[in-house]
């Protein structure tokens, strides 16, 4: 079967297409994907050693503006690149975002099967406009279910995770000893990793630079992971005596050795975060980013404290205090901790790759 897997923009929206991508290629199954050449997707796919085609689109943006009025233009003008690509494929994969939009169009008009994937608990516009056309709209959340049709046939999925994550919870000593060797950390210590996706997430490290004479004689270290662009600032911020050890790094691309070395993680709440801290069984304090479309990170974070995994601070509450009183909190009670990581464990679903790809399958076949 050939499927055509469209979708990404962010390392966290490309990672769950590839983990789907190799699990429908281990059952004998040709993919390709379309994506833009603006988004990390140009990249990461080819890393992956899976096809890749560039096509033309632009944001669905909410508000009046010039770029929202030519975004159906370009779309409109992509199908047709796209109508070859989606006339050789059995089965249509859109996995969120603009990106999936011309793909997904073709697919209507090419009559192929369009199975569509939403990754967050607030759904997107482009998955809420061919929720009805699609065979299959899998969710990472349950609680995403209420923002599409009726009509909609919806499959609690998960979110794919990749494979070097998944390993985590099996092969944590090992990973966690070569992260405290490469990463130059104390296996004597509790380790707190600190992040805010591939970008980094200025505002939250700010506030662990803040809390950390509220946590320095804890016992604590911190892998303080900030985005290349602030790491230099980020290190000529930290205070002298901050008690606890930092480790700062702009950008680490093996994310199972920070896992496998936290203890305790704290993180922006996107859609590709919950799935991996969770499947990796990681307690969490979860600060959503206030601006993403539909507040969809603070529904992604309320799931996962509502499940008793996470705890959540908003953005505009968010300062060295109130996090600092948080992690306090949170190391000084082992049993909640390990309580909190079960439960993360228990709501995770570590199968997505192989629910999502059966459906994909069961789309693009006999009708």
């Amino acid at each position: 079967m050939n499927v055509l897997i469209a979708g990404g923009g962010t390392a966290g929206h490309v990672f769950p297409a590839i983990a789907l991508a190799r699990e429908l290629a281990s059952r004998g199954h040709d993919v390709r994907f379309a994506g833009t050449t603006t988004g990390q997707e140009a990249t990461l796919v080819g890393e992956a050693q899976f096809p890749f085609v560039a096509v033309e689109a632009k944001p669905l943006e909410r508000r009046v503006s010039v770029r929202a009025m030519t975004a159906p233009f370009a779309a409109v003008r992509s199908v047709k690149t796209c109508r070859p690509l989606v006339d050789a494929a059995d089965v249509v994969v859109g996995m969120g975002g603009y990106v999936s939009v011309p793909v997904a169009l073709a697919a209507m008009r090419s009559r192929r099967p369009l199975v569509l994937h939403e990754q967050n608990a607030v759904p997107g516009l482009a998955n809420r406009a061919f929720a009805r056309s699609a065979r299959t709209v899998g969710l990472s959340f349950a609680e995403s279910r209420r923002g599409f049709p009726r009509r909609a046939r919806t499959l609690v999925t998960g979110n794919p995770v990749r494979s070097q994550i998944l390993a985590v919870p099996a092969d944590r000593d090992r990973l966690a000893k070569q992260a405290f060797e490469e990463l130059d950390l104390d296996p004597e210590r509790r380790t707190m990793v600190v992040f805010g996706g591939s970008q980094g997430a200025l505002h939250v490290n700010r506030a662990v630079v803040a809390a950390l004479p509220t946590i320095g004689g804890s016992g604590l270290q911190v892998l303080l992971l900030t985005g290349a662009a602030h790491a230099e600032a980020v290190y000529s911020s930290l205070p002298k005596d901050a008690g606890a050890p930092v480790r700062v790094i702009g950008y680490l691309d093996r994310m199972e050795l920070a896992y496998a070395a936290a203890d305790v993680v704290i993180a922006r709440a996107g859609a590709t975060t919950i799935a991996e801290i969770s499947v990796c069984g990681l307690p969490s304090v979860l600060i959503p980013y206030p601006y993403a479309t539909g507040r969809h990170q603070e529904a992604n974070a309320r799931a996962l404290q509502r499940a008793g995994a996470a705890t959540m601070v908003l953005d505009d509450e968010l300062d060295g205090g109130v996090l600092g009183e948080r992690i306090a909190s949170l190391f000084d009670d082992d049993q909640e901790r390990r309580r909190m990581g079960e439960r993360a464990t228990a709501w995770s679903r570590p199968d997505a790759a192989e629910v999502l790809a059966a459906a994909v399958i069961d789309a693009g076949g006999p009708t």
